[in-house]
């Protein structure tokens, strides 16, 4: 059953579509089903019906339970409740250890890079659909189409779509004025709710011709034989490989202390993490971008969920309920790592909040879930996906526990506290020090050793993010944070841009 459009939406009627060649089908149509279609079809794995009630009763449960019992017997009450913060942190941290351990095994193993002699022509090369979903940047259109252009890829196999949202005039003008090659395509997509990347990039799938699909943000500079290792993979990963991740990191790493600090989590995160969960055979929640896809089974897939901010992470689980396999390309995207740190707090925001709803969503009934995925996946699901939420929700209540640990009174409650905190604070600094250690390492910044020690003040802007992104998840499941790119002082690794006409 479809749903009821707004009189907003409703006056789409007389809305008058533009772009560069028109899709087969109506744009109304199109961007109708781009919103909706996963909520039709699958309404189990859309997030656009945001928390069940059953799931916001047992919350309201576990609260009244907790309070009471705070006011029973507190002092049993809080102890009970630090050896349990204790214990998660400790769990976590050694999944993460093993992660790391499973990751080193993957680099050990790599076997991405393929002989010059096994490589296909030109000729044999499957074509290829990049996506590129784009709102308000038109400070990024200039270096987008030159690293683009610099993709080692035959054009004639190449279907370049620029996303735009229709009303977004200022990056449309900023795109034909540098009059980019004819396998380029602007598509603006009408404005029907909800306005998110998602439903952005399930218009822009309707009319792809690729048998794969690629996801990249407009700020992203991928190496220039990604396409190629990517259609060289899913070659020799058989059927069933339906996406390949590629690593992401910074071409900024050390304009200021924010953007050092997130280049040693993006490193152990795509460098260590990611490939760790594809070694141990669990489910990967995808990254923002660099998503190579079969086209065929992403739209068998029913395409992403337009009404999840996280709906990379969402995709990859929805993947591996239904067999699919995700693996980590051998290959890397430079991204712009946020310098901001308001615009930094928005896009971490969006991204717990995500990860909240991914995670309640696929919970809906998670006895379905544990079949589908078996009992190790569904744990590493619960530790990855919801550990990651969870530990950045339980962050304020270890940083209390820290605090009473320090200024309490009483004969036991000072050396009960203590201990807490050398479990809390020692193993997961310590888990946080090595996995940031190698991601620095392994990417040859030996420099950035040195910022491990200002970690903990990350964590604090982590926690402040997780809180607003609860808070959003109460008030406004759907809303998209927009995050600000082109703002950087470091100038992008490119050459050869386009001249603007």
């Amino acid at each position: 059953m479809k749903a009821v459009l707004s009189p907003n939406q409703q006056s789409l009627v007389d809305y008058e579509y533009c772009v560069s060649r028109e899709p087969p089908d109506d744009p109304l149509t199109i961007a109708e089903n781009a919103a909706w279609r996963l909520a039709w079809e699958q309404p189990q794995f859309s997030a656009h019906t945001g928390v069940s009630t059953a799931q916001r009763l047992i919350t309201v449960s576990l609260l009244l339970v907790l309070f009471s019992m705070s006011l029973i017997a507190p002092r049993p009450s809080f102890l009970v409740l630090c050896w349990v913060l204790a214990a998660f942190f400790t769990v976590v941290a050694l999944f993460r250890c093993l992660l790391l351990i499973a990751g080193c095994y993957a680099a050990w193993r790599a076997r991405d890079a393929v002989p010059d002699s096994q490589r296909r022509s030109d000729a044999e090369l499957p074509v290829y659909t990049v996506l590129v979903p784009l709102y308000r940047e038109p400070g990024s259109v200039m270096q987008l189409i030159t690293a683009l252009m610099q993709l080692d890829y035959p054009v004639n196999r190449l279907d370049i779509k620029l996303v735009l949202e229709a009303d977004d005039i200022a990056t449309f003008t900023a795109i034909q004025n540098l009059k980019p090659p004819a396998h380029f395509e602007i598509l603006r997509v009408p404005p029907l709710a909800p306005r998110t990347k998602p439903k952005a990039c399930n218009y822009a799938l309707a009319s792809a011709r690729g048998a794969h699909v690629v996801i990249y943000d407009a700020e992203d500079i991928p190496e220039t034989d990604q396409l190629r290792k990517a259609a060289e993979a899913f070659r020799a990963g058989g059927p069933r490989l339906a996406c390949l991740q590629a690593r992401l990191n910074y071409y900024n790493p050390r304009e200021n202390w924010l953007t050092r600090q997130f280049t040693l989590e993006y490193s152990m995160w795509f460098d260590w993490l990611l490939p760790g969960l594809q070694v141990l055979g669990l489910p990967i929640p995808l990254g923002g971008t660099s998503n190579h896809f079969r086209a065929n089974i992403l739209r068998g897939l029913g395409g992403w969920d337009a009404y999840n901010v996280t709906e990379d992470a969402d995709l990859g689980l929805r993947l591996a309920r239904q067999g699919y396999q995700c693996g980590v390309l051998n290959s890397t995207t430079m991204e712009e790592a946020n310098c901001q740190h308001a615009n930094w707090l928005r896009q971490r925001t969006r991204w717990l909040k995500g990860y909240m709803l991914t995670w309640l969503v696929h919970m809906r009934r998670p006895i379905l879930l544990w079949r589908q995925l078996g009992t190790g996946a569904f744990l590493g699901f619960q530790l990855f996906v919801g550990g990651t939420v969870a530990l950045a929700l339980a962050m304020p209540a270890a940083t209390l526990i820290f605090i009473l640990g320090i200024c309490a009174c009483g004969p036991a409650a000072p050396e009960i506290l203590t201990s807490l905190n050398g479990i809390i604070f020692v193993t997961g600094l310590s888990v946080t020090v090595i996995c940031a250690a190698a991601g620095a390492l392994g990417r040859g910044h030996y420099d950035l050793l040195v910022e491990i020690v200002l970690t903990p003040l990350y964590w604090g802007l982590t926690m402040l993010a997780s809180l607003r992104a609860l808070w959003q998840l109460a008030n406004d499941p759907f809303y998209w944070e927009k995050t600000r790119h082109a703002i950087s002082g470091i100038t992008p690794p490119l050459q050869d841009a386009p001249q603007a006409m």
